[in-house]
């Protein structure tokens, strides 16, 4: 057969196959184009879900006239110049396909003016990318987009759309995420004439707020942290739920990077690994986060409707989101509302800083009276908007959090490790609940009320009854001594070098010759975690020791599994989990068991630590330690004041 060139509308109407897969993937392009006009407004009119009208106005920089006939041909735009502008990409669009391949597949109409012109100009296309005959129009200063029938042209394509309220509400949804990228825009939706969203433009911390708040739920604002880190140019801020307050579906999850709305496997690496010890089994975090980096660091050129990304640096990237997410939820602690801390960048400056701190309003660890039975049982999709959090029943209140009270640090019984070490000998360390004097804690010697309160009972010889300044809160004993107990375990073990085992018998393992490169460079990552691993071989490893606490672990899946990490993402935690499920098991059996009864000392011996521990909201499997309500949950129990 003979070579032949395509016509031109089929060549958009291929492109259109990349870039228009439904109605919410045109309003996606012709937002963001508005984006890079520099809008302020935005009212997006939407008619039988996207499949009859889709209309796009905005009041950004507007066309020239001149230009209308470019902006509607393939290859044209006004956002890069060169081959260095692609690589530092800071607009949301640069390929010039979005409106000739729209109107390869629908009635389009294009209309814009520019401030110095006296009208405006409006053009209609068709997807050929010729006969652009410009009309006046009396348009104001910015730009109309109007897509009718679409997919008319390409029949196959219209039959897999699907019902007009499923299409909707991928369009509303998409408005929603793209609104939180841009809190200096107002943006209108309406359908069929009525008015879905209209979001006002949010320039203060308390009006963006609101708006997170207006579209994830008042909830979720309520029970998120607010996070603010930077180290090695990179800069990660926004809103990250407590991990008591969870979703069973990954829908309430909002990465940006420099502004764009992404998925990346990279991003969902480390969150997954920063949740690891504190979410409960099958639920997922809710976050909306934004990085910020140099643009030549990430390649925005990925995908062609640019919804995933590459990092030129992944581990640095990884490491960098990995340890401000740990680190934000480690630290919200009782009574605490903001807490500085020296971050180790990750090319180890010590100047660099890091804040984070819960919001000023009434934000707890989430955890309602009723809530701990749906985190715990893995509430499903009917739990809204998460493990669920009452109204008033937030774990920290108002008072507690600006409480001035200190208390002293626990003393720490120091926690001999050897190899021949068993769980049993752990457990025994911490069979008791610490036995210092309290005594100095008690409330006639303490003006200031601590802000887990006072031991007052030990109910069904399982819950701790305390009583606050502002209220009362239950504890469940063996889950907060166990939270209390694994990471003092995990600290001794941070704290000295990784013991290595000789094995009796050197483990020959065959590989791939990529991963047998990948082991040799690896060397001196795989030292620091306890393994001796040599390559023997163009395809061969040996392995001749390994760390002490996996002893009864599978080495060598083990190696693999971690080589296959590296692979792919750069980074492994698998031997860090490995540990922590280890150290795990040994703080669960040596903690308080149910109907062990405490004493009072006992009981504010736990308190004390537990205000001094990091994710202290939830146990190590997840579930929730402790509930708070307050008086005025009480007074609205026994109907007082009404």
């Amino acid at each position: 057969m003979r070579i032949h060139s395509l016509p031109i509308q089929l060549v958009n109407q291929i492109a259109a196959g990349e870039v228009v897969e439904r109605p919410a993937s045109v309003v996606k392009e012709l937002v963001e184009n508005c984006f890079d006009a520099g809008a302020q407004q935005i009212i997006i009119d939407i008619e039988q879900g996207g499949a009859r009208l889709i209309k796009i106005r905005d009041d950004g920089c507007g066309i020239d006239k001149e230009d209308l006939p470019l902006a509607l041909s393939r290859h044209a735009t006004s956002k890069i110049k060169s081959l260095q502008d692609l690589e530092q990409v800071a607009s949301m669009g640069f390929r010039g396909e979005a409106l000739p391949s729209i109107s390869s597949v629908a009635r389009l109409t294009l209309i814009s003016r520019t401030a110095d012109a006296e009208c405006a100009w409006s053009v209609c296309a068709d997807g050929t990318e010729r006969n652009f005959d410009p009309q006046p129009d009396p348009h104001p200063l910015g730009t109309t987009v109007d897509v009718q029938d679409l997919f008319y042209n390409t029949p196959a394509r219209r039959k897999f759309l699907k019902a007009e309220k499923t299409e909707f509400t991928h369009i509303e949804t998409l408005i929603k995420r793209m609104a939180l990228s841009r809190f200096d825009i107002s943006f209108i939706l309406t359908h069929n004439q009525k008015e879905v969203l209209n979001l006002r433009p949010a320039l203060v911390q308390l009006a963006k707020e609101q708006r997170v708040a207006d579209i994830c739920g008042p909830e979720f604002i309520k029970n998120a942290v607010t996070i603010d880190y930077s180290a090695s140019g990179l800069q990660l801020s926004g809103w990250v739920g407590l991990p008591t307050f969870s979703r069973s579906q990954q829908d309430m999850q909002f990465f940006y990077v420099n502004g764009r709305l992404v998925k990346d496997k990279l991003v969902s690496h480390a969150v997954k690994q920063a949740y690891q010890d504190v979410l409960y089994h099958g639920r997922h975090p809710v976050f909306v986060l934004y990085l910020t980096l140099d643009p030549t660091l990430v390649d925005v050129n990925a995908h062609p409707a640019k919804t995933e990304v590459r990092f030129r640096e992944g581990r640095l990237v990884h490491d960098f989101l990995y340890s401000a997410l740990h680190r934000s939820l480690a630290d919200v602690r009782p009574g605490q509302a903001v807490t500085v801390l020296e971050a180790e960048s990750l090319d180890h400056d010590t100047t660099t800083q890091a804040s984070f701190s819960t919001r000023s309003s009434d934000v707890g660890l989430g955890i309602s009276a009723g809530a701990g039975a749906g985190a715990g049982a893995g509430a499903g999709a009917g739990a809204g908007a998460g493990a669920g959090a009452g109204a008033g029943a937030s774990l920290l209140s108002g008072n507690s959090r600006q409480s001035s009270y200190i208390p002293k640090p626990p003393q720490q019984s120091s926690l001999p490790y050897s190899v021949g070490e068993s769980i049993r000998a752990y457990a025994k360390l911490y069979q008791e609940t610490p036995t210092y004097s309290t005594a100095h804690l008690t409330p006639d010697s303490a003006p200031i009320t601590p802000p887990l309160g006072y031991a007052i009972a030990h109910l069904h010889n399982i819950y701790i009854l305390s009583e606050t300044a502002t209220g009362i809160i239950l504890v469940d004993t063996h889950a907060a001594h166990e939270r209390v107990t694994y990471e003092r375990l995990k600290q001794q073990h941070a704290d000295g070098v990784i013991p290595s085992q000789p094995l009796l018998l050197p483990i020959k393992l065959s590989v791939s010759t990529a991963e047998a490169e990948l082991a040799e460079q690896e060397q001196e990552f795989f030292a620091l975690l306890g393994f001796e691993l040599n390559r023997s071989g163009p395809e061969t490893l040996t392995l001749r020791a390994s760390p002490a606490l996996l002893r009864n672990v599978d080495k060598e899946q083990l190696v693999r599994d971690v080589l296959a990490d590296l692979s792919v993402n750069g980074v492994s935690q698998r031997i860090e989990e490995y540990t922590n499920t280890v150290l795990a098991s040994m703080a669960c059996h040596g903690s308080v068991r149910a109907h062990r009864r405490l004493s009072i000392d006992e009981m504010n011996a736990l308190l004390r630590d537990m205000e001094q521990t990091e994710r202290i909201g939830q146990c190590n499997h997840g579930r929730p330690t402790w509930i708070e309500l307050s008086t005025k949950d009480l007074d609205k129990f026994f109907l007082r004041g009404q």
